[in-house]
């Protein structure tokens, strides 16, 4: 009997050894993004039509979602203002008639024409009396009936079908069955997170007997996605652990004693948690490699400048990198005011202590201040330093760097954090703290970040005024959200305006920062004092802007986006986001943060002209229903699903991650975690599971590449 095929055979089977490809089809298919048969069972269905469960037009219950094989009676076309248009498309089935409505999908008419059969699937309500399904799912499903019928995806450049694909999928599978798939995971395992085998899973996922059996195949193929990302990132941490010395930090000192003593506000339990699982790290022997993970507001400023001390009271030096000019300065104002007048003690001084020294290094420090700095840091004179790149460009040495912390560590390549880490002694690593104020649920940072441990600050400071947000639509409530605007004014606070764009588009109507300026100015705004930040100002323009916002010498800041990270003016209270429907969950939620920041209460107002059904307007009402990041971070997923939340480590290319679900599949995520861990640790060659080294080797080396851009 002939051993069973793997994976690596099957990449190099070309997909023209399958009936009915040809040359066309080799072409349509490579055009298409596969070449290989391994390619061609690893495109999966973007969802399933359940044919054996299908409802009548007269079952239907508004407010509920249903599946209905529909007959297209007559298509209508309307355009709307601002170039938008709206699809209206009458069908039935015999036992009722049902109006589907699909807003800026202008194709549809052409894809919807009379006497077609389709499967719309949508939530029904009622309009004027008749049932109506907005933007509902539409599926070409042909004559499969009686049957779980998977969908892909289609393209019509390529001249790629679903049945076309599902055709060639099925041969493929049929011509492996005689021999089976080696599945590289050990049986044992399989039985012990209850698995089907991998030849079942293919099988299961393209060709499902029930929806059931096509979850458990999905299940399956997460768990192998899964595997293989974490067997890339354990042993990416465990090969720095062994070829790293780290610094043991004197973490029982005086001088952190001294700086929490101080503080005008008690540390939050996160705080403390945080600080505690950072000081194991730091009196270790391997380098910290960590990623501190906290909403707007949490604090990560007190415990990253915390761990920095944890480096000064042991005579090395910390640096902090911001990814702005603009972040980095207030990162530097903010830091020394938070260690204004500690002093650092030192047995070799005469008086027992000398001050803490605090500097900043960015491309606008120049000339002689600049020559003294980098004297400075060299000498060991400097304690902490605050940047941007410039801390990682030639020339820049230190006495001993002991700590570094990167904030918003998404705007970073690896090599950029690796640089800065290398800025330490030959004979040591410095410990890296990497933080983000994007939150995402622990278990997507597990999958994306698996190099690194994670911490998160889960709880907000006490006293911290929650963030009201509202969406407005329409010409009344506009009006309504510029007299709130100008009440915060005359109440002595100030606001921000931002908008999606620089420039007014043709090809794109929204709104322009330059139009918005001007029209405010001359319209609703014009007796008031107005700013305008955007991306393409020099770097002394954008300063004198926000010092003139920072000083109140302005009442209202027409920005762009360049405003979502780090810019901190407790007195602005009020934000209206123009066209907010162009801006993600996380954007929105990184931009409110912007307003209420000095104890009086904020308020953030999200214009749009998001049809309701759409999931622009599912956006903003999750936006507006709560001032959690984590939970709004769960709803992203569920909304974009994870090649976009969890970044370009799994969306480039062809993603590893096509059907793992973050949030779904949080149990498995933990443990998987662990299995690789074990797995590194007992057999760290993989010498032993020589099928899972094969299988990591072929499946993810575009994965690991994406990973080692991250």
């Amino acid at each position: 009997m002939s051993d069973p095929i793997t994976l690596r055979d099957l990449a190099a089977l070309d997909v023209s050894v399958l009936k009915g490809v040809g040359d066309v089809g080799k072409q349509s298919l490579h055009d298409y993004g596969v070449d290989t048969v391994l390619d061609l069972i690893t495109t999966y269905p973007r969802r399933w039509v359940d044919r054996t469960n299908e409802a009548r037009v007269s079952d239907l219950v508004p407010g509920q979602e249903a599946l209905v094989l529909v007959e297209v009676r007559s298509v209508n076309k309307r355009p709307l203002k601002g170039g938008k248009s709206m699809i209206t498309v009458s069908v039935g089935d015999g036992s009722g008639r049902l109006t589907a409505v699909f807003f800026n999908q202008p194709w549809r008419a052409k894809q919807l024409t009379v006497g077609l059969q389709v499967a719309l699937f949508g939530k029904a309500d009622l309009y004027r009396g008749a049932l109506q399904m907005t933007n509902p799912i539409v599926d070409l499903i042909g004559d499969r009936t009686g049957r779980i019928v998977p969908i892909y995806g289609q393209s019509e450049k390529a001249g790629i079908s679903t049945w076309k694909l599902a055709g060639w999928i099925e041969n493929a599978l049929e011509r492996c069955k005689a021999r089976g798939l080696l599945d590289p995971v050990p049986g044992g395992v399989l039985a012990a997170h209850g698995l089907i085998d991998r030849t079942a899973a293919l099988w299961g996922i393209h060709l499902p007997d029930s929806i059931l059996a096509k979850e458990e195949a999905r299940r399956r193929l997460a768990f192998d996605e899964l595997l293989r990302v974490q067997l890339v990132l354990v042993g990416r941490k465990r090969a720095f652990e062994r070829d790293s010395r780290g610094i043991k930090h004197v973490v029982d000192g005086e001088l952190v004693p001294r700086f929490l003593k101080a503080l005008p506000f008690p540390l939050t339990g996160a705080q403390q948690r945080v600080i505690g699982e950072i000081s194991v790290d730091l009196a270790g022997p391997h380098p910290m490699h960590r990623l501190l993970q906290g909403d707007v507001g949490s604090g990560k400023t007190v415990v990253a400048v915390n761990a920095m001390l944890m480096a000064v009271q042991g005579k090395h030096q910390g640096a902090l990198m911001a990814p702005t000019e603009v972040l980095a300065e207030q990162h530097f104002v903010g830091v020394s005011r938070l260690l204004e007048g500690l002093q650092v003690p030192d047995p070799d001084n005469l008086f027992g202590d000398r001050p803490l020294r605090v500097e900043l290094l960015t491309g606008r420090v120049t000339g002689e201040k600049r020559r003294a700095v980098l004297a400075e840091l060299a000498a060991g004179t400097i304690d902490i330093v605050i940047g941007t790149h410039a801390l990682i460009q030639e020339g820049v040495q230190f006495n001993s760097l002991g700590v570094v912390v990167i904030d918003e560590q998404h705007r970073f390549g690896v090599e950029q954090r690796a640089a800065l880490s290398q800025k330490g002694s030959d004979a040591s690593t410095p410990d890296v703290l990497v933080m983000t104020a994007t939150p995402i649920p622990r278990t997507a940072a597990m999958t994306v970040y698996g190099d690194l441990d994670v911490s998160v600050l889960d709880e907000l400071p006490p006293g911290r005024t929650p963030i009201v947000t509202k969406w407005a639509a329409g010409p009344l409530l506009e009006q309504t959200m510029w007299a709130d605007v100008r009440d915060a004014v005359a109440a002595g606070q100030q606001a921000y305006v931002v908008c999606p764009m620089i420039e007014e588009s043709d090809k794109m109507e929204v709104a322009s920062a330059e139009k918005i300026y001007a029209e405010l100015g001359k319209g609703e705004l014009k007796k008031l004092r107005l700013g305008l930040l955007h991306g393409r100002m020099n770097s002394a323009e954008k300063e004198e802007t926000m010092n003139a916002f920072r000083d109140r010498k302005l009442d209202v800041l027409v920005a762009t986006t360049v405003i979502e990270v780090g810019v901190d003016v407790p007195n602005a209270t009020i934000m209206v986001v123009l066209d907010a429907d162009r801006f993600g969950i996380s954007q929105l939620h990184q931009l409110r943060g912007r307003v209420g920041r000095g104890g009086l209460p904020g308020l953030c107002l999200l214009l749009t002209t998001a049809e309701p059904g759409t999931v622009s307007l599912e956006r903003l009402t999750a936006v507006a229903s709560t001032t959690d990041g984590f939970k709004l971070s769960e709803i992203d997923l569920e909304l974009r699903r994870e090649g976009d939340v969890l970044g370009k480590s799994q969306s480039g290319g062809r993603s590893s991650l096509k059907l793992l679900r973050v949030v779904q599949d949080a149990a498995l995520i933990g443990e998987v975690r662990v299995m690789a861990a074990s797995v590194f640790a007992a057999d760290p060659t993989l010498e032993k599971h020589p099928a899972l080294a094969a299988a990591l080797e072929r499946i993810d080396q575009q994965a690991q590449e994406n990973l080692a851009k991250t």
